[in-house]
């Protein structure tokens, strides 16, 4: 049996933190939630940097205990290493806000994604694991289903007044209406691994993100605490750089990029190398339409940005929660239309532009956090909310004015 029901008021495509959110706050608020999910397991995944600004979705998915209890290490600051091998002063988030939302954690994404699952079941949605979402249902224009198949074969055409699509990278429904634009100027890719037995941090400092960028430029890495004394560490570079014309041997190119990143080199001296390398290509993208009759997007089906400031989970949830929301609205009015369904998308695309504006600064060449601030030393807190994911309860005009004096390179299209 592919599911229980032949129709829901909502389908959910996709069991990571955009759709699990939904999922559980659109049952929460008492409509029937079928969440399908196509991995029949927890599944490994890069992405495991959280931003503080999840604080606010933890409190009201009732997950904070939960993270609070778990063993994943806090996270107290970002730190970037520059071109010249020089680190900037940590940017210690609670500086800025000393409440406890200023603290966050590094997660280990198949657990994490797991607790997710598992809270939009506690909340009334039923869950569906190893089915795949193959395609809308139409009548006209309007989403009106989806076809299901399961990992056994088994395939069921599903109603639904609201299909949430929640697919990650594969951007179901985007694809499906060719509303998917990839930036040019962000066409990267990334090598990443896990090690144990690399030189970690004391105290505060412990469970730190830092970045470094390689010597000269041309690519930057990734280091992150995770749990038991575990790092994850990548590197991100323009596809055309880091694969065309090289081995493509991505631990040759991994290893050949961390001879010009002495700093992160020693860190790793005496590590040990815990996984074969993985690759993902790291393509930034926006759609033309978040929303639609009886459809919705969220977390990366919505958009996706560069990693650099770990956007990645914080927007899933942050954009799951806000389609939740207006879902319910919708529902709420008996008007599931493109308009209702899109009440949210100003917001969210104001608080993604601005953290793609400071993506933009970062890849320019000319761009350092230390210059920037020793011109712009107002600016410190306002780069620090957004370095906390902040976008949307803060005003970054004063930010974005001076990345505009800074020459930083200017927004490339709407979206997403």
């Amino acid at each position: 049996m592919v599911s229980r029901r032949s129709s829901y008021e909502v389908v959910v495509a996709g069991g990571g933190p955009a759709g699990a959110t939904a999922a559980a706050l659109i049952a929460d608020a008492g409509h029937d939630v079928l969440l399908v999910e196509r991995s029949s397991q927890p599944q490994f995944k890069v992405g495991e940097s959280l931003m503080p600004a999840t604080h606010s979705v933890f409190e009201r998915l009732g997950l904070l205990e939960a993270m609070r209890r778990s063993d994943y290490p806090r996270k107290h600051s970002v730190q970037f290493y520059g071109r010249d091998g020089r680190p900037s002063r940590p940017f210690y988030f609670h500086e800025f806000d000393p409440a406890p939302s200023s603290q966050t954690w590094q997660v280990l994404r198949s657990t994490f994604d797991q607790m997710l699952v598992d809270n939009a079941a506690r909340k009334g949605a039923e869950v569906v694991r190893g089915t795949a979402v193959g395609e809308p249902l139409l009548e006209g224009e309007a989403v009106v289903g989806a076809r299901l198949r399961a990992a056994d074969g088994a395939t069921a055409e599903v109603g639904c007044r609201v299909l949430v699509d929640a697919t990650g990278q594969s951007s179901l429904l985007a694809r499906r209406f060719g509303l998917r634009r990839v930036e040019n100027r962000l066409r990267n890719v990334a090598f990443f691994t896990h090690y144990s037995e690399a030189r970690l941090d004391e105290g505060i400092d412990a469970g730190a993100t830092i970045i470094y960028h390689t010597v000269g430029g041309g690519s930057w890495f990734w280091f992150i605490p995770l749990p038991g004394e575990r790092v994850s560490v990548g590197v991100v570079g323009d596809v055309g750089r880091l694969v065309a014309g090289r081995a493509r041997e991505p631990e040759q190119v991994f290893e050949e990029e961390l001879a010009r990143c002495p700093a992160l080199a020693e860190r790793l001296a005496s590590a040990r190398r815990l996984m074969p390398m993985q690759a993902v290509r790291d393509f930034s993208y926006t759609t033309g339409e978040g929303a639609g009759d009886g459809w919705i997007l969220v977390g990366d089906a919505f958009g996706f940005i560069d990693p650099i400031y770990s956007t990645g989970v914080f927007l899933a949830l942050k954009s799951g929660e806000m389609a939740a929301d207006a879902v319910a609205g919708a529902l709420a009015a008996d008007r599931p239309s493109g308009e209702g369904l899109g009440a949210h998308l100003p917001e969210l695309r104001r608080g993604v532009e601005a953290l793609r504006r400071l993506v933009y600064a970062f890849y320019d060449d000319d761009f350092s956090f230390a210059e920037f601030l020793g011109r712009h030393p107002d600016c410190r807190a306002s780069l620090v909310h957004m370095l906390m994911g902040n976008v949307f309860s803060h005003s970054m005009e004063d930010l974005l004015a001076a990345l505009d004096e800074s020459q930083a390179p200017p927004i490339a299209e709407a979206g997403p």
